[in-house]
């Protein structure tokens, strides 16, 4: 087995493991001794087995160092809003400063690995699944297991698209950049188990694309409405019909198909004010930010957070909280940049705006006054929900969309844009006299003008959610200064730092990869 591939192969061949993997920091994965592993002929035998392997499928995309903390984290401080203070060389100051390269281990390395293993995990049990039809026919499996096994399969094609589409956004060119044209990732959809099949050319970023929309497309038609309503954990923290819908607005926005964000945005996102999901779980913006990333975070808002236990935490240094909140919370490792161009200093934002009120910590020193995100309130285990996507994305997704292919006026992109707005800026109670009005974007002369305020208002809202990154890149704007970090332009043949390197650990044992250049 190629040495490369060792960690990834050992991840996949933990299919049969009926607990928990969770990949941080541990050096022991590499050479794991399996306590809790069954055959591998005998995981589907029961449906209990079979159902802890999806479960499993969770844990491997959750992992710190992917989609449980790490990826959210170098989405954001890539950009101008977050400065670092630790110059701690494990926590994302080589993505802040733009310093990184073939081998860069604590990012570069380790993502694309948890990436992979994440893609192999649900290969693997896709493989599984067709392998042992025969067995789902008979006791102890009910007789309508087969729609049960496409439930699963669903899933595990949700996450596989989720965990592509998340690697694009780092290791390759925008599809922006030249239609999908551009040099994208090796597309792995056989299940591997040793290194026979390592060689494998990189795929372009359209061919990922569409693999990643075949996937969606086909979990979207096999998963279930809802988990039920009473099921508040389920429905956030497993994928369902309006998960697959949701991504599918994310991807289409970053392909610059705007139709298609519509079409798939009309599902779930009425034509009107209530604006509330009209089939499968209601979907709605909650009344209060606030209370959205208040524990159990599960209002119905969130379509898609990973969970966290004090028995399943995200791992050293991975954690959200560690990141963005001040000792005795977190570590600090990140402040909110109140100098030139960070968002604090932008008059979009207003000063009383609640989302500057309630989820920004002021913390007083001798040296001045240092602004910390508090969207992640929970300190030591760190026990707060990853995110992945929300209801108020959709919306301004499809504002966004309508802006730009029906016009600057359109008068549900306004209505939905000032949705998002006014939630945070409501009117104030007791009513004043005279009344004050709601606050509300001013009219629109341009599209160009209208799609700015809809990036603004992302901006505001998804502020360390891992959303900035994508916006910069799918519009192919420069990623800007901040701090004594200069801009990193997208065509600047000298500036190579505008993607992330492929791992060499990756370029030196698959003959047919190609370096991003």
């Amino acid at each position: 087995m190629k040495s490369s591939l060792k960690k990834i192969l050992t991840a996949g061949a933990c299919t049969s493991a009926l607990a928990f993997s969770l990949f941080s920091c541990q050096s022991d994965l590499l050479d794991p001794v399996p306590t809790t592993l069954y055959p591998q002929e005998v995981v589907f035998d029961t449906p209990a087995r079979v159902l802890l392997q999806v479960n499993s499928l969770y844990s491997y995309v959750k992992v710190g160092n992917f989609l449980g903390g790490r990826y959210q984290v170098y989405s954001d401080v890539r950009a101008n809003d977050f400065i670092n203070r630790t110059n701690n060389g494990v926590t994302a100051l080589g993505v802040w400063n733009h310093t990184l390269n073939e081998t860069s281990q604590n990012d570069v390395w380790n993502l694309w690995t948890a990436g992979y293993a994440a893609i192999n995990q649900a290969n693997l049990f896709l493989a599984g699944l067709e392998a042992n039809t025969a067995k789902f026919a008979a006791t102890p499996f009910p007789a309508n297991y087969n729609g049960t096994v496409a439930q699963y399969r669903a899933e595990a094609r949700l996450l596989r698209a989720l965990s592509y589409y998340s690697l694009l956004q780092l290791y390759a060119r925008p599809y922006t950049d030249g239609n999908g044209s551009k040099p994208g990732l090796p597309l792995r959809l056989q299940p591997e188990t040793d290194g026979t099949n390592n060689d494998l050319a990189r795929s372009t970023v359209g061919e990922v694309y569409t693999q990643i929309l075949a996937d969606l497309d086909s979990a979207e038609a096999k998963l279930p409405l809802t988990y039920g309503a009473s099921a508040a954990t389920l429905n956030v923290t497993r994928a369902h019909r309006n998960t697959a819908i949701a991504l599918k607005t994310r991807v289409y926005l970053s392909m610059g198909r705007y139709a298609d964000v519509i079409r798939e945005a009309n599902k779930i996102v009425p034509t009107a004010a209530p604006f509330v999901a009209p089939s499968g779980v209601r979907h709605e913006l909650n009344p209060s930010i606030t209370a959205v990333f208040t524990a159990p975070q599960e209002t119905s808002e969130s379509i898609l957070s990973f969970p966290f236990t004090a028995q399943n935490a995200p791992g050293t240094q991975n954690q959200l909280a560690f990141y963005y909140r001040p000792a005795s919370v977190g570590n600090g490792e990140y402040f909110l940049n109140n100098g030139a161009g960070g968002i604090l200093n932008n008059a979009g934002f207003r000063q009383t705006d609640v989302r500057r009120t309630s989820l920004i910590t002021p913390l007083v020193s001798m040296t001045g006054t240092t602004y910390y995100l508090n969207k992640y309130p929970n300190g030591t285990p760190y026990t707060d929900k990853a995110p992945v996507i929300r209801y108020a994305e959709v919306m301004l997704s499809l504002a966004e969309a309508r802006f730009r292919t029906v016009g600057p006026t359109d008068p549900q992109a306004v209505a939905l844009l000032n949705a998002v707005l006014q939630r945070s800026n409501p009117i104030p109670t007791p009513a004043t006299n005279p009344p004050t009005p709601p606050v509300t974007y001013p009219e629109f002369t341009s599209t160009a003008q209208a799609v700015d305020a809809v990036l603004l208002e992302r901006r505001i809202e998804f502020l360390g959610e891992g959303i900035r990154n994508i916006d910069l890149m799918r519009n192919l704007l420069p990623i800007p200064a901040k701090g004594t970090v200069s801009a990193v332009s997208p065509t600047d043949p000298a500036s190579r730092n505008y993607i992330w390197p492929i791992p060499s650990t990756e370029l030196a044992t698959n003959r047919l990869m190609t370096r991003n250049e």
